[in-house]
């Protein structure tokens, strides 16, 4: 079944630009039926990468392209959309995507997003921080975002929580969240109705260190590595499609304050190289495993 999405607002550039990105059964002719649709509407290919899997027999593509009139461009794909019975997403390419980020106490990962967001690195509004502590409160005003803090100390308060989460997920069309070192569990109801829209991070030791304190483990371990890992939320905890990963080497003079400091940069620099990715539609999903188009 045909799954298609183009943006609705209007774009004041009169040659915009767009991405366009497609998910489909691997067939003959699926790139030339859609750079003639671009070509009938009077466009330009600025950029186009593809990707065929041999696993799943799928096929993905991710195009750029300038066009006068975005209404021309979705006349001219939809009937392409419909005769390959695929997935294709038309946005425009200067779009900011509006996104929810979720924290605790940890203040690096958030701290990171909301900095690049400002500096213009990052293509996303933010229109609210919620945590489940007060602490980062100082940190979202200083940016001018607006925080919310629900204490998380039960399963109630924990339900109500994930509720007012999906409150502002649809007071503030929100079209992606991030967790940003949320240290809460999120449940499978949740989980299933943030598919791939839900990005998490979180510490990669080699070997893993599970539990409390995991630096002073890794450091009573002499771990060589410290990493991060980036991957979609799902009901498998921190086993989610991983959408990108760094490690950095270390050794036996780095103390355990030397370890979570390196590990926080890494954690930071990896989720928000994979919400730059997302926002700037990169990412497509092939069963378990993402398609990256860098």
């Amino acid at each position: 079944m045909t799954d298609l999405k183009f943006a609705t607002e209007k774009i004041e550039n009169p040659r915009a630009h767009w991405v366009i990105t497609l998910v489909c059964d691997d067939t003959p002719g699926i790139v030339h039926a859609l750079t003639g649709a671009v070509v009938a509407a009077g466009g330009n290919i600025e950029e186009l990468q593809q990707f065929s899997s041999t696993d799943t027999g799928r096929f993905f593509l991710r195009t750029e392209v300038s066009v006068a009139d975005g209404a021309d461009l979705q006349a001219e794909v939809l009937p392409v959309a419909k005769r390959l019975g695929a997935k294709i997403t038309v946005d425009p390419a200067e779009r900011k995507l509006r996104t929810l980020i979720l924290g605790s106490k940890a203040a690096h990962a958030v701290n990171d997003l909301l900095f690049r967001q400002r500096s213009g690195y990052l293509p996303i509004e933010i229109p609210r921080v919620m945590a489940n502590h007060a602490v980062l409160g100082d940190l979202a005003r200083f940016y001018d975002v607006p925080f919310e803090h629900l204490p998380v100390t039960g399963p109630e308060e924990k339900a109500a929580f994930e509720q007012r989460v999906r409150e502002v997920i649809a007071e503030e069309q929100i079209e992606l969240v991030v967790l940003a070192r949320y240290m809460q569990i999120v449940s499978p109801e949740l989980c299933e109705e943030l598919a791939g829209m839900a990005i998490n991070i979180h510490h990669s030791f080699l070997p893993g260190f599970k539990g409390a304190n995991p630096y002073r483990q890794a450091h009573a371990r002499g771990v060589k590595l410290v990493g991060a890992t980036a991957h979609f939320v799902t009901t498998d905890l921190d086993e989610g499609p991983i959408i990108e990963q760094n490690v950095r080497r270390v050794d036996h003079t780095n103390t355990v304050k030397q370890l979570q400091a390196m590990g926080q940069d890494e954690e930071s620099r990896t989720l928000t190289q994979a919400v730059k990715w997302f926002a700037e539609h990169r990412i497509l999903l092939d069963g378990h495993r993402t398609i990256v188009f860098r």
